[in-house]
C-alpha cells in the first residue's frame, strides 16, 4: 500500500504540483479576497493535469500488472490525492494566518480566513472527492466528466456558502464578526469540517473501489 502511494506521488505527480500550493497559497495575502478560490485552484488545475498525466503514462495498465488488488489501487490513489489536498489547504491556512496578522482591522466582504472558514473548505473538498472518485472509477480512464461534475459541485457549495455568509447576519457574525474571536466556536466548525471531509472521502473510496472491481482492463 505504501509503495503504491509513493509510486503515485513520485512517478505520477509532476514535482511542480508540490510547489503549486506555495505559489497559489500566496493569493491568501490579497486583502479581503474571495478566499474560496484558493482551494478551488486545486480542483481546476491540479486534478485535471495529474489524471491527464496518469492516462498519458498508461499508469492503469502498469499498476494492474503489479501484484496488488484493485481495492489497493483505488486506496493508494485516493490517499495520494488527499495528501495533496491537505498540503494545499495547510499551506493556504498558514498564508491565511499571516493575512490576519498583517490586516488585523480589515473589513472582509467575503469569508475571512479564520479557522471556521477552513472547516467550510474541508467540506468543499470532501464534496469534490465524493463526486470525483466514484465517477472516475466507473472507467478508471476517463476523467473529464468526473472533473467537470466534481468542480461544479464544489463551486456550487462555495457559492451558496458565501452567499449565505453575506445575506445571513448570524452566519456573517459567526465567521466575520464576534464569532471570529470565539476560538472554541471556530475550532468546532473546523473539526466538524474535517470530520465531514473524512466521511465523504471514505464514502468516495468505497464507492470507487466497488465500481473499479467491475472495470475490465484490456
Amino acid at each position: 500500500m505504501r509503495n503504491l502511494v509513493m509510486k503515485d506521488l513520485k512517478l505520477g505527480v509532476n514535482p511542480m504540483f508540490f510547489l503549486f500550493p506555495v505559489i497559489i497559497g500566496a493569493l491568501m495575502l490579497v486583502p479581503s479576497w474571495l478566499y474560496f478560490l484558493v482551494p478551488l485552484y486545486f480542483c481546476w488545475i491540479t486534478i485535471p493535469n495529474i489524471f491527464g498525466g496518469f492516462r498519458t503514462q498508461n499508469d492503469l495498465m502498469f499498476t494492474t500488472m503489479m501484484p496488488v488488488t484493485k481495492k489497493d489501487i483505488v486506496k493508494a490513489r485516493v490517499t495520494a490525492i488527499v495528501i495533496l489536498e491537505l498540503l494545499h489547504i495547510v499551506i493556504a491556512m498558514i498564508y491565511g494566518a499571516i493575512t490576519l496578522r498583517i490586516y488585523p482591522h480589515l473589513i472582509y466582504h467575503f469569508f475571512a480566513p479564520h479557522l471556521g472558514f477552513w472547516g467550510l473548505c474541508f467540506v468543499m473538498m470532501g464534496l469534490f472527492n465524493v463526486v470525483f472518485f466514484p465517477m472516475y472509477y466507473k472507467t478508471a480512464y476517463k476523467y473529464g466528466g468526473a472533473t467537470t461534475a466534481s468542480i461544479t459541485a464544489a463551486m456550487l457549495f462555495a457559492g451558496v456558502a458565501q452567499w449565505v455568509g453575506i445575506e445571513n447576519s448570524f452566519v456573517s457574525d459567526t465567521f466575520n464578526g464576534t464569532g471570529a474571536d470565539n476560538l472554541a466556536l471556530q475550532l468546532s466548525i473546523l473539526i466538524a469540517g474535517i470530520v465531514i471531509f473524512m466521511a465523504f472521502t471514505l464514502i468516495a473510496y468505497r464507492m470507487a473501489a466497488k465500481r473499479f472491481l467491475k472495470v475490465e482492463i484490456l
